[in-house]
């Protein structure tokens, strides 16, 4: 059996290599190293991926959030609720624009914010919602725009860990990152659709708004040397870009394999009364296993986590503190009683090595080792 990798990049280059290798030698050929070619291409051929008018790269998926939030006019003490379990850089953004961060609690199945959650956080000075798709699925958007309807909110999606999937709703399906007002993503290189660096992008279907988030990724700056907002300088390089105009045509392909492996992990793990196996709502395209992050119930979570260290199994613990618990965002307004599920999230999630290149060699070895472990 192979070495078992968290994530297997090398093994997905290898089939890609040609096309990778031929893109960056157009690049080194071209020395258009900024909005090049090849930028403007995977621009052109997302946008027709997810179905959006806009696709606006920038240099990560952080900087996407931030520049989100600043083309939609938000100002220093505006509200913005988000979900107490996730990543940093979600509220991270948030605090950096002198915003107002107000973390709630997330549906136990899903790990995805909680709507009703969102409904009671809401005061005079809310100004928008982030709903992150966590681990590779769609939150209720369907619940949390006609909550944005009802109380003029703007929604910020975080689309980070869950690009093709697909959600449906009572209107038909839609990509995620396309139902909100703008969307921002991640091409760090362990998502589905990564690239060989640093890179991001923002979604939005609004002109004005496309118009105004272009000039901010470019210092503000729609002509050169005139610089009508301000801005940041926040650019997605040619070689990234070549690198995932590549992945992009396999998208639908490793996000495929990536719900055949937790098809199978599922299958081998659903009925130990230990464990909990990830939820999906709706059918099989709804979620593109991000992440395939389980529940160990009983205390157990720790002591399994050691074991597969010693097996020589990679996991993650995401995420292992609630952000209301983090030095940077402690706040007096946070209540314990309100994060009941975050707080038991933490002590129980733990993620299995997800990627393209599983085969059923090592998701044998991995549940087997699992299972072993808790059978004793």
């Amino acid at each position: 059996m192979k070495k078992i990798q968290m994530v297997d990049l090398k093994g997905q280059y290898e089939g890609i290599k040609n096309e990778v290798n031929q893109g960056i030698q157009e690049v080194l050929e071209e020395t258009s190293f900024i909005n090049g070619p090849h930028v403007h291409g995977f621009q052109k051929e997302l946008e027709e991926y997810l179905g959006v008018k806009h696709v606006i790269p920038c240099a990560n998926g952080t900087d996407a959030l931030q520049i989100a939030m600043m083309g939609l006019g938000l100002k220093p003490g505006d509200e913005v609720i988000t979900a107490d379990f996730t990543f940093a850089a979600t509220v991270e953004v948030i605090a950096l624009l002198q915003l107002t961060p107000v973390l709630v609690d997330v549906d136990p199945e899903t790990f995805n914010i909680d709507p009703e959650e969102i409904k009671k956080a809401i005061t005079p000075k809310t100004k928008a919602i982030v709903p992150v798709h966590l681990f590779g699925q769609t939150a209720d958007m369907d619940a949390i725009m006609e909550i944005a309807r009802e109380h003029d909110l703007y929604v910020i999606e975080d689309n980070a860990q869950a690009i093709g999937s697909n959600y449906h709703s009572k209107n038909g399906t839609s990509k995620a990152g396309t139902i909100g007002d703008i969307a921002a993503t991640s091409f760090f290189p362990s998502k589905n659709l990564g690239c060989y660096g640093d890179g991001g992008a923002i979604f939005t279907n609004n002109d004005e708004l496309a118009h105004t988030i272009r000039g901010i990724v470019n210092h503000g700056m729609y002509e050169r040397y005139h610089h009508d907002v301000v801005g940041v300088n926040s650019r997605l390089d040619s070689f990234q870009a070549a690198v995932l105009r590549a992945k992009l045509k396999n998208l639908d392909l490793y996000n495929e394999a990536r719900k055949e492996a937790a098809i199978k992990y599922t299958k081998a793990l659903q009925d130990h009364e230990d464990i909990i196996t990830p939820v999906r709502s709706g059918d099989c395209d709804t979620h593109v296993y991000h992440q395939y992050t389980l529940k160990i119930k009983n205390g157990k979570r720790d002591a399994l986590a050691k074991h597969l260290q010693e097996k020589g199994i990679p996991f993650g613990v995401y995420y292992p503190i609630p952000l209301h618990r983090q030095k940077a965002y402690v706040d007096d307004r946070y209540n314990e009683k309100d994060f009941t599920v975050t707080n038991k999230l933490v002590e129980e999630v733990i993620s299995l090595p997800m990627h393209t290149e599983l085969d059923d060699e090592q998701i044998d070895y991995i549940t087997a080792s699992i299972l072993d472990f808790l059978n004793k």
